[in-house]
This record gives C-alpha cells, sequence and structure tokens, in this order.
C-alpha cells in the first residue's frame, strides 16, 4: 500500500515542499530531494504548508526525510517529479541511478512533454503524468502557501496510484486524458508570463479588462495552434477552452462573479514566473509560450503576441532585475 511506501519528492521547491507537506500530515513517509537554501529553512522552521483556505501546519523535521543526496530514494515506492521542465532529463538520470526499478514515477511539472521525457530516460519504468492546477509561493521560513485553487490529476493506471496518493486536503483525481489535460493546463499557463510582466497580484491582473482582453488573445493564438495540431484541450475549470477568449473579454461587472465560481485566488498570489524572475532563476517560457510559437513555425501560423512575450521574458531573464512591471498596451507594442 502506498501509505506505507516512501514517496519521494524529486525537487522539492515550491510545489513540491507544499504537496510533500500535505502528504506527510496525511501519515504518508516522505523523502525530500531539494537545495541547500531550502533544506536550511526547513530544518530552522519546519515545513510550513499553508493556503488560502486557512490551512496551516508545521511538520517537525523528524517526521519526513530531507537531504540533497538522492540517496534518500533508496526506497520510494513512488517518485513524484517537480523539477522545472527544463531539468527533467537531468532528474530522470537521478532517479535511474538512486530509486528502485519498480518505483511509480509521476510528473507533476508544467508543459505537455515532460513524461515522455522521463519514459525515455527511464526505459521499463511505469511513469505517469500529472497536472498540478493550483499555484504555490515560497514565502520564505518553511512556508509554502497554496494560493488558488483545484485538484491534481494523473495519468490513470492499474494500481489507481492518484487514489492511493490523495489525503484530506490534497486531492489527487484520476483521468484515462492526461494529454488533453495538460495541453489544456498550458493554454491557462499563458498567464503565467503576463503576470510576471506585469508585477500585479493574479486576482488584480484578472480583474483588469485590459489585462483579460490580453490573455483572451494569448489564449486565441494559443487554440489556434492546438487546433492546427489536431488536439482537443480538457480544461481544469468548468470553462471549456474554446469559450475562454470571449468570457475573457466580458465586462468586469459579469466576469468577477463567474470568476468567484470557477475559480478561488489568494489576494496576493502571482505566477511562479513572476516568481522565477524575482529569484533571478530561469523561467520556463520556453515550455508555455515557446510550445506555441514552436507549433506556429511549423504549421505557418503568426502567433505574433506569443513571439513578444517570449521575447520580453528572455529580456527580463537577462536583467536579472525582476519583473519589468509592464502595462497591456506595452506588451502589445513592438
Amino acid at each position: 500500500m502506498v501509505s506505507g511506501q516512501t514517496i519521494g519528492i524529486a525537487g522539492a521547491g515550491s510545489i513540491g515542499c507544499f504537496v510533500g507537506g500535505m502528504l506527510a500530515t496525511g501519515g504518508r513517509r516522505i523523502a525530500l530531494l531539494a537545495r541547500p537554501r531550502v533544506i536550511a529553512e526547513i530544518e530552522a522552521q519546519g515545513l510550513r504548508p499553508t493556503s488560502f483556505e486557512g490551512l496551516d501546519q508545521t511538520i517537525m523535521r523528524d517526521r519526513f526525510a530531507l537531504s540533497e543526496n538522492p540517496s534518500i530514494f533508496e526506497d520510494a515506492g513512488i517518485v513524484l517529479v517537480t523539477v522545472k521542465s527544463a531539468d527533467t532529463a537531468a532528474m530522470a538520470d537521478i532517479i535511474a541511478r538512486h530509486a528502485p526499478s519498480d518505483a511509480v514515477i509521476v510528473s507533476l511539472q508544467n508543459g505537455v512533454g515532460n513524461a515522455a521525457i522521463l519514459r525515455h530516460h527511464l526505459p521499463g519504468r511505469r511513469v505517469l503524468g500529472g497536472m498540478v492546477p493550483f499555484n504555490v509561493m515560497a514565502l520564505g521560513e518553511g512556508r509554502f502557501h497554496r494560493a488558488t485553487s483545484g485538484d491534481i490529476v494523473i495519468e490513470q493506471d492499474e494500481a489507481r496510484t492518484a487514489d492511493k496518493l490523495s489525503v484530506h486536503g490534497l486531492t489527487m483525481r484520476p483521468t484515462n486524458n492526461i494529454d488533453g489535460v495538460q495541453w489544456g493546463k498550458l493554454l491557462l499557463n499563458l498567464n503565467n508570463a503576463l503576470n510576471a510582466l506585469a508585477d500585479l497580484p493574479l486576482r488584480r491582473q484578472l480583474s483588469s479588462r485590459p489585462w483579460r482582453r490580453l490573455f483572451a488573445d494569448q489564449l486565441a493564438e494559443g487554440l489556434a495552434a492546438i487546433r492546427a495540431e489536431g488536439i482537443k484541450p480538457v480544461s481544469p475549470t468548468p470553462i471549456p477552452p474554446a469559450l475562454m477568449p470571449s468570457l475573457l473579454r466580458l465586462p468586469n461587472i459579469i466576469f468577477e462573479p463567474m470568476l468567484g465560481r470557477t475559480m478561488k485566488i489568494d489576494p496576493e498570489a502571482r505566477s511562479s514566473m513572476w516568481e522565477d524572475l524575482k529569484q533571478g532563476r530561469r523561467t520556463e517560457i520556453d515550455y508555455l509560450q515557446g510550445v506555441i510559437t514552436e507549433i506556429a513555425d511549423r504549421r505557418g501560423l503568426a502567433a505574433p503576441l506569443s513571439r513578444r512575450i517570449v521575447e520580453l521574458i528572455r529580456q527580463a531573464e537577462r536583467d536579472a532585475k525582476g519583473s519589468p512591471g509592464l502595462t497591456p498596451e506595452q506588451i502589445r507594442a513592438g
């Protein structure tokens, strides 16, 4: 049973620490593979998952394994991969060397190609795709704050891994269409870059009609590219992907009540890409807007807004000054 197995968190950053913390509060044996900075925080303060819903738990250090040495995976029954997409192949090689050959590998990452990369580097192993709909903010002192709503979705398998991983406060739902789910999440994640460029909390950004119109135009480009590939995305919200651009363009008086019914957002929530720029880290722009521009190149589509946003994020990465705080008009210019 999963409850008796060690669950390894491969790359315990914001998502990995929150998920690992919730699993630990649910009585699961957890092994966090983390960087020295994260380890130092947790060693000093404990691991503290919190959420906009009022959750506030502190898990003391003696209740889980924590190391920068991947040997902590040697008895793992499941490994949850939570690294950035660019680090997937390197993490797969670490798992191959240190995790048992029968461990189930689950990708809880942004993007649409990570499970395939894991399978390529881990031949013969059971690899499941996944999708995390919510945002987690690293607030320091071991605190990892869930700032938006939604349940994790995991590719369905005969062992019912998703059901067995679910604990109170952290539901994991199985799906037989993980590809569609991941493409649907990629469409929503196109706003990650807009939020990073805006330097605004997500709720404030989405409350602004000019920002929503910009997001709607981004979604329209993304949908055109995905349709050209013959892909049918599955929305992580109750709103079908094809309706999202039109709904985002609605006046505030109509849109805001609808947003409140479909998604809960902490007033201070921001995208992970905003946090990457703030911390001077490489972003995942190549795995979001970059995927759309790559399809556009192959299919002869224009996608000018996607190309512009890739350019602006890369410039912000080079400048290393955090978010540039642009307006929708500045993003459209150029």
